[in-house]
């Protein structure tokens, strides 16, 4: 937990690009919420509003007035979403502004979610483009009130966070993004995710082509590239990012069934070796999927708020909707479903086929679906 006093500087974690504050019961509620949305957000709030599971989520409670904290936020995160008033907001930033050139974006939300307010650094601090951003994840109206807004392009280090997609690492935003905005030739491959990551009301820029495979891309020779997968890529892929960025769509839904009293451990390892096998990224995954036999299994409740993965529950009966080529009778004597991890997976995403057919592992059951992201999963 943050201790606040006056004259001393707060210690904090700095886990991702952007800070997210809130100071009020709903703001809270809301906020917990939308760090599930928006994953480059650390999340602070008072400890008034503990919840327990603080430590777990890696979400910082702070004790004291918040214009104590904004100091280290200000100095340490490219962005700082406020979950206050206006006015406040405005006051307690004031003496903390510096040069247009090294502000961070700020951001308010106002307390019911409705409105995202560019506040400070709309066009150098990148305000705008979070702003957009930040409301689409949320479902929240933009507030943008510049004379003109950002250039309308893909912003590189917001790519896709409105639908929860992540970047492998930072080291190349800063140069793919100045090849977007100078309108070089950026590749763009696509091999899972949702496809409307296109926001604005004009064509997609000349210079940003879509290439069907990476193998294509390649051959374009392009002066830098945005990779969408799942997939952990082949060495022989690697020189499309030797300029280019990848990110993670949420795109992998686990079906588990687990032994009663199974430890989080051993249910991690054997996704990680699974994931692993099939040469998947942990940070696509987007749910773990199960049967509502299992909704307060311990084990399972810690893996899924550890990662903030929605833990998704289906009875027998919507499981057995679920058309099955090896249906268990086993499974069924016990559970009242002829199957537990395939048809959770492939209820969850939508999909007709899967990944990874049912593996046994120790006391883990565990199977692997893509999200169908033709459909909106159920």
């Amino acid at each position: 937990m943050i201790n606040l006093r006056e004259g001393e500087i707060p210690v904090i974690e700095k886990r991702k690009p952007y800070a997210l504050v809130a100071i009020t019961k709903h703001g809270v509620a809301h906020a917990r919420s939308y760090v599930e949305k928006f994953p480059y957000a650390d999340l602070y709030y008072m400890k008034k509003f503990e919840q327990g599971d603080e430590e777990t989520r890696q979400i910082q409670l702070f004790d004291g007035t918040v214009r104590l904290l904004l100091p280290s936020l200000f100095q340490q995160y490219k962005g700082i979403i406020c979950i206050i008033s206006l006015g406040a907001v405005v006051r307690m930033i004031a003496p903390l502004m510096i040069d247009k050139k090294k502000d961070p974006a700020v951001l308010v939300v106002d307390d019911k979610g409705q409105f995202v307010v560019s506040v400070l650094s709309g066009h150098i601090g990148g305000a705008n483009a979070l702003t957009h951003e930040f409301a689409k994840a949320i479902g929240a109206v933009p507030v943008v009130t510049t004379a003109s807004d950002v250039q309308k392009t893909i912003p590189v280090d917001l790519f896709g966070a409105q639908f929860g997609w992540m970047w492998d690492s930072e080291e190349k935003l800063t140069p793919v993004s100045a090849s977007v905005v100078n309108e070089e030739h950026v590749a763009i491959v696509q091999e899972t995710g949702e496809k409307n990551w296109w926001m604005y009301d004009r064509s997609i820029p000349d210079n940003l082509k879509i290439y069907p495979s990476i193998d294509e891309a390649i051959m374009a020779k392009p002066q830098a590239a945005l990779l969408i997968t799942d997939r952990l890529i082949e060495a022989h892929e690697e020189v499309l990012l030797e300029n280019g960025v990848m990110y993670r769509p949420k795109s992998i839904v686990l079906g588990i069934g687990c032994n009663r009293g199974t430890a989080m451990a051993e249910i991690e390892q054997v996704i990680d070796e699974t994931l692993a096998e099939l040469r998947l990224s942990k940070k696509s995954v987007k749910a773990v999927a199960t049967i509502d036999l299992k909704k307060n299994e311990t084990g399972l409740l810690d893996l899924t708020a550890k990662h903030n993965w929605p833990f998704v529950t289906y009875t027998p009966d919507q499981l057995n909707e679920i058309p099955m080529q090896n249906p268990s009778d086993t499974v069924f004597k016990y559970t009242g479903a002829y199957g537990v991890s395939e048809p959770a997976a492939l209820r969850y995403a939508n999909a007709k086929e899967l990944l990874l057919k049912k593996k046994k592992s120790g006391n883990v059951t565990i199977s692997i679906a893509r999200v169908n992201f033709q459909e909106e999963v159920q």
